[in-house]
């Protein structure tokens, strides 16, 4: 899980250690604690932490010489197996040397994915000066987390600030905070990423839900990147060859259908376009 990563808005994956505690509905079906069980290693609660090798930290400085060789600038998802600002004095020694290889690899945009902002400003060393090529965001699975987690990402001085809607588990409304936004109140993210579940237990996310925050990406000049269905898709009937079928209700009153295909069937169309906007930086 490093070079060259599956997932469709990074290049590369990076983590500093294995492990997390969940902290919110969105973390009930964890694919990295999944992962991590599947190789033998139990690194989740209050059990220890999961350290990578000397070799493994050596990766991003290869990826900054390739780099600097190139027009575009790579992406690095740190972390897909952790979360950075996990609230963790032993996790400290890391941290630390994390702060300083994202120092010295300029050439490498640096993704922190956080379900903890409120810890942001106490565990990095930035303050209101951050380096170019860090992109801070928070996860908001629904209203509740997003209204609880905007405000601590909002106040931070990172280049770029962006939320990962995913898994997407109830309709999202950002009008409020971009009308904060526009007053100068606060910051407005630079990008939204938005999906639903994958795996054997995927909750099925509402095709409205996903396209309602695709519409306020757009009205609001946000970017927007759409990452899968997820297990559950809006598969026609000719399709659905025995599998799961559930109906779910649109604000309107009408029902929809939603197949439990898997994510590669499912796929990532939106209403017939594949929405894949990042922010440009230089």
């Amino acid at each position: 899980m490093s070079k060259d990563s599956r997932i469709e808005w990074t290049t590369h994956t990076f983590n500093p250690w294995w492990g997390c505690t969940k902290v919110s509905p969105g973390c009930k079906h964890c694919y990295a604690e999944t992962w991590a069980r599947r190789l033998g290693f139990d690194v989740w609660g209050k059990n220890g932490r999961r350290e990578l090798s000397e070799s493994y930290w050596k990766q991003p400085h290869v990826w900054n010489l390739e780099a600097s060789k190139l027009s575009s600038r790579p992406r690095v998802f740190c972390a897909s197996m952790a979360d950075v600002f996990e609230n963790r004095r032993d996790l400290d020694k890391r941290r630390h040397r994390l702060w300083g290889l994202i120092e010295e690899t300029p050439h490498l945009d640096w993704l922190l994915l956080t379900k903890r902002p409120e810890n942001v400003r106490r565990l990095s060393p930035w303050l209101d000066e951050w380096p170019k090529n860090v992109w801070l965001g928070a996860t908001a699975e629904n209203q509740h987390w997003l209204d609880k987690r905007l405000p601590y990402l909002a106040e931070q001085r990172a280049r770029v600030l962006f939320l990962s809607c995913e898994p997407l588990l109830g309709p999202l409304n950002l009008e409020s905070w971009m009308s904060l936004a526009e007053a100068g109140r606060i910051r407005k993210p630079n990008w939204v990423i938005g999906g639903g579940e994958s795996g054997h237990h995927a909750r099925p996310m509402n095709p409205e839900w996903i396209a309602s925050l695709r519409d306020q990406c757009v009205r609001n000049n946000i970017r927007f990147h759409f990452k899968q269905w997820g297990n559950w898709g809006p598969i026609g009937a000719s399709v659905k060859n025995g599998n799961e079928v559930r109906t779910l209700f649109l604000s309107n009153g009408d029902r929809i259908n939603v197949v439990n295909v898997g994510k590669k069937h499912a796929g990532r169309v939106l209403e017939g376009r594949t929405w894949n906007e990042i922010p440009e930086t230089r």
